[in-house]
């Protein structure tokens, strides 16, 4: 993997499909450790969290996480799920954050030399291939060792690098010993 040191660098996060990857992979993210390990590479302008929130008020599995990173460095960007019930009478949540994240991509780009988004959803290839025409350089971090893979082909061959998230867990991962639970969300 290639940063350097003089790259301001710009962290993308896409909450649900890291967390589908790393549960598919058995471990945890310590965003601290995840924090540092970017302020490390190069000059870290900002890191962003992406995630949809239940509007529901029983239920915060997700709200020490969400305020653990308002507090500590990371811009949260969420809103609210879209709740729907099936045939079945199972509630389903879904939000997808994709839009926003995009929308946050192209506004910095300018001002960034290196993006880093923590997904491997394919629809981010557009995306990646018009900052690249801006400059910028571009990695994603997922995993194809996951089961299923979580990296789109489509994505792996436009990013300039790919970071397989499993190859970081001494990095910034922690053991699957948590205090939140977060739910899963499927994108609409």
């Amino acid at each position: 993997m290639y940063f350097y040191e003089s790259e301001r660098i710009g962290v993308f996060i896409d909450g649900a499909n890291l967390h589908a990857a790393t549960k598919s992979l058995s471990f945890d993210i310590d965003y601290k450790k995840l924090l540092s390990f970017f302020q490390g590479k190069g000059q870290l302008v900002r890191a962003l969290y992406y995630t949809a929130l239940s509007e529901d008020p029983d239920y915060s599995g997700i709200k020490p996480l969400i305020d653990w990173l308002a507090y500590n460095g990371y811009v949260l960007v969420t809103k609210p799920a879209k709740e729907f019930i099936d045939d079945a009478g199972h509630k389903t949540l879904k939000g997808n954050m994709d839009i926003e994240l995009a929308v946050d991509v192209m506004e910095m780009a300018d001002r960034l030399d290196h993006v880093v988004i923590f997904s491997g959803d394919g629809d981010f290839r557009a995306l990646v291939e018009a900052v690249q025409k801006k400059g910028c350089r571009v990695t994603a971090v997922s995993s194809s060792k996951s089961r299923p893979p979580m990296i789109a082909d489509e994505l792996r061959r436009q990013v300039d690098q790919f970071m397989e998230l499993s190859d970081f867990e001494s990095e910034f991962g922690k053991t699957k010993q948590r205090n939140y639970q977060e739910k899963e969300f499927v994108d609409v």
